[in-house]
């Protein structure tokens, strides 16, 4: 199902028969009225605790605090308001729509402190007048049925219906029913029901949930039983996998807008919402019964966890969200982060968990307390982000008796979002790519206007415990924007905002994606440049302690240098790490450029380093950049921040033609690592590097790979490999009942090999693929891949769909 399907909500109820959901519609036909009072007012209360938590301490901490803290900033709102015809706090007008929703959330922020025991306002009589002073005058101004919408349709829909709800639902019986059912009657205006009659639009992901969110909540404070009959069945169209557009994908992949991968943070919003609604409506005449519901489920694990590291949620799915910072209509002012909203996610199933069955629930929150435990750049059970409900739910999961997952160690490919995840026991990377399908970045609402080359091959990594906030300590507003890690970059200047905004700046190039076996992987990309004539082709291969990086054919003709950025690393405010190169210490002055004409390998002190095969011209920097959120974000606010860095690259020079780079990223190695690594000849050969394939072979790990932009052949010393079309190929040797790839199976003694293939630029053409070595017999073999003969070669045909997925082939060797 995709949003160009046209779902009908007609149509669904037409077809559904005597179904749950049909049987959801009936309005109490045959159930006495008080019974019918009496869902409404359960509902009401599950809510409420849903939103002010459960078994919890108010006089023990870190609650205590937390309510303590909750009070006194419900006391300067209150002294803040300054009801006004274009306001009702200073500073925040009604025009621009955003201060409709930053009005209301400040009022249900005052709502949680007088509902909330502890907080020294609880009950408070002057604060109550203040809250339905408040929501009076917002009512009357702005948010009302005989307003037009005017500004960003989120506010009038999701960001303030849903805080003006929430605030109902805290204060139900203090607000007289009058008023109740005129600010709902504003929400009914504003949100009509034909907002579900199409899965189209905004309608359709995340944004579904939000507005099914709203009318469940809408639906119980008005006593509706259609309302949030309405809700439940109109989550279904959310569940199916889709296979282009908004959603979640069978790979894992969730995209939102179109064009932009999102898990981080509209994927997160929709699982916390189906989690809020799945606990909500458990158990009543309204459970959400479709068994799709299965799919969400099955996507904590499956498309969630991978992107999480030791509690982060990697940035490369989080849109324009990374550069939010600290916003100015957080009254708190907490800075929002790679690791804020990795411990949102888990809060996020923590609630969805409560809805899961005995079995997933042991293992949700098993992989929650391994990220509590290893989250030590930023605490999860202290983040001030967090309310006390989010608080005690996580706290209750971390005091559970029970296992604590490990750091996971694997790799998982996300073909229709073109990210890649790599984890290995004390370290991760994570490659964030783009096609025609997916975009380089997403920019819009004043927020990232320079994220240019975010998805032109971004290789995010992180190695020992102090480089868990690489990305988080202010980062994103002190980076320099044209030299982000393991990115090739044309020079030329490029405007705010290049490329258009909500996901339109796309390359016209279909290869972005790879293959992988589940521990080890083969990853390339297109590269076009944005707005310029650079062009390259870039692999990265992924194995035990290394990512051997690729790029051939670098070609352009804009008049400008183009370069390959090694890396740049955040030293944080004062780091003095020490840096050495090819065994020699380097000077660490700040502002100093050195270059090296024939640099081996680099390692930085406390992060780990790099090997350049054959030896790079190399030019470092070290130096200190300031910047604030304010000059990527026009919501965040515009202290500044200074941070030290070090960047290395190589200069491939005015319009190159046909340049190339080998490296080898190796998180965590050290000064000895490095060294024999590049003194190893013999570790990695790489079997080709051209504009058309790109391959490398590495016998001590029984690994060969090879990405074809184009046909051909790529010979290494595990046997040839060839493909009659673009696709990315993958080989791993072992021995039975055990080993890299390998399975028990075939005759006794004899080696196996497992052989993975993959069409990145998935057009879902036939082709086929030979292994120039000789095979005993093929063991297994997906479907889409057809064994045309084995022997003293393996030849492959492959029907390989048009999702980029990995196909894999196991075989028995001679």
């Amino acid at each position: 199902m995709t949003p160009s399907a046209s779902w009908s909500r007609r149509g669904f109820l037409a077809t559904a028969g005597a179904s749950a959901v049909t049987t959801a519609l009936w309005t109490g036909t045959g159930t006495s009225d008080a019974a019918a009072a009496d869902d409404f007012s359960a509902l009401l209360r599950k809510w409420r605790e849903l939103t002010l938590g459960t078994g919890f301490d108010p006089k023990s901490e870190p609650y205590k605090a937390r309510l303590a803290e909750l009070g006194t900033q419900a006391a300067e709102l209150r002294e803040e308001m300054r009801p006004a015809d274009d306001a009702l706090f200073p500073g925040i007008p009604f025009d621009p729509s955003t201060g409709i929703t930053q009005s209301y959330d400040r009022l249900f922020t005052m709502a949680q402190a007088y509902a909330q025991p502890g907080t020294g306002l609880t009950g408070d009589a002057a604060l109550l007048k203040a809250l339905t002073t408040g929501l009076a005058h917002v009512h009357d101004k702005v948010y009302n049925p005989g307003t037009e919408r005017y500004g960003n349709w989120w506010d009038w829909q999701i960001g303030a219906p849903r805080a003006l709800l929430d605030t109902l639902t805290l204060l139900h019986d203090k607000v007289p029913a009058e008023e109740r059912n005129a600010y709902l009657a504003a929400v009914d205006h504003f949100l009509p029901e034909s907002v579900f009659d199409e899965y189209t639009g905004t309608s359709t992901g995340a944004n579904r949930v939000d507005f099914c969110r709203v009318y469940a909540v809408r639906g119980i404070l008005g006593e509706s039983a259609a309302k949030i009959a309405l809700a439940s069945e109109s989550l279904s169209p959310v569940f199916p996998y889709v296979t282009k557009g908004d959603g979640l994908y069978a790979d894992g992949s969730f995209i939102q807008h179109t064009y932009v991968a999102y898990s981080g943070t509209y994927g997160y919003v929709l699982l916390d919402g189906l989690g809020r609604l799945f606990s909500l409506l458990d158990g009543t005449r309204w459970e959400v019964t479709d068994p799709n519901r299965k799919i969400i489920l099955d996507s904590v694990e499956h498309a969630y966890a991978p992107l999480l590291h030791n509690g982060l949620m990697m940035d490369s799915v989080s849109g324009r969200g990374i550069s939010r910072g600290i916003l100015k209509e957080d009254t708190s002012r907490i800075l929002q982060s790679d690791h804020t909203r990795g411990h949102q996610l888990a809060a996020a199933i923590a609630v969805l968990a409560s809805a899961a069955d005995p079995a997933r629930r042991t293992r949700w929150h098993a992989m929650v307390r391994g990220w509590i435990d290893r989250d030590t750049a930023l605490p999860f059970l202290t983040d001030p982000q967090f309310g006390v409900a989010d608080l005690a739910r996580l706290h209750a999961v971390a005091d559970e008796d029970g296992a604590t997952a490990p750091a996971p160690a694997g790799h998982t490919l996300f073909p229709a979002m073109a990210r890649s995840v790599h984890h290995r026991p004390g370290w991760c990377a994570n490659l964030s790519l783009a096609s025609s399908r997916i975009a380089y970045y997403e920019c819009g609402n004043g927020e990232n206007p320079r994220g240019w080359h975010t998805g032109d091959g971004m290789l995010y990594w992180w190695g020992p415990e102090e480089t868990l906030g690489q990305y988080s300590d202010h980062f994103w507003p002190t980076v320099d924007w044209k030299r982000l890690p393991g990115t090739t970059v044309s020079t030329k200047k490029l405007a705010d905002n290049a490329g258009g905004e909500w996901g339109e700046a796309r390359p016209d190039t279909a290869w972005a994606g790879g293959a992988t076996d589940g521990s080890f992987a083969a990853v390339g990309q297109h590269l076009k440049g944005l707005e310029s004539t650079l062009t390259a082709r870039q692999s990265w291969f992924c194995l035990d302690d290394t990512v051997v990086c690729l790029g051939a054919g670098i070609t352009g003709a804009d008049g400008a240098r183009a370069e390959t950025v090694f890396d740049n690393r955040n030293l944080g405010e004062s780091g003095t790490h020490a840096l050495t190169v090819d065994g020699r210490p380097q000077p660490g002055d700040l502002g100093r450029t050195l270059t090296f004409r024939r640099a081996s390998w680099a390692h930085l002190a406390g992060h780990g380093g790099w090997v350049w095969p054959g030896g790079t011209a190399l030019t470092v920097r070290r130096e200190e950049r300031t910047g604030a959120w304010s000059d990527i974000n026009t919501r965040s606010v515009t202290d500044g921040f200074t941070r030290r860095y070090l960047t290395l690259w190589t200069d491939h020079g005015t319009d190159p033609d046909g340049a190339e780079y080998v490296y080898l990223l190796m998180p965590g190695a050290g000064r000895r690592a490095l060294a024999a690594r590049a003194a190893d000849r013999r570790w990695l050969a790489v079997d080709a590097n051209s504009a058309a394939r790109q391959g490398v072979t590495v016998p001590s790990l029984g690994f060969g790979a090879a990405n074809f932009f184009a046909p051909g052949t790529v010979r290494g010393a595990l046997g040839a490999l060839t493909s009659t079309a673009p696709a990315s190929v993958l080989v791993r040797l072992s021995r039975p009942g055990g080993g890299a790839g390998g399975r028990s199976g075939g005759r006794p003694g004899a080696r196996t090999a497992t052989l993975c293939v993959a069409e990145p630029v998935r057009s879902g053409g036939e082709f086929e693929v030979t292994w120039d070595r000789a095979v005993a017999e093929v063991l297994s073999a997906d479907e889409g891949l057809d064994p045309l003969s084995a022997g003293d070669k393996l030849r492959l045909r492959v029907t390989p769909g048009t999702e980029g997925a990995t196909l894999r082939c196991e075989v028995a060797l001679r």
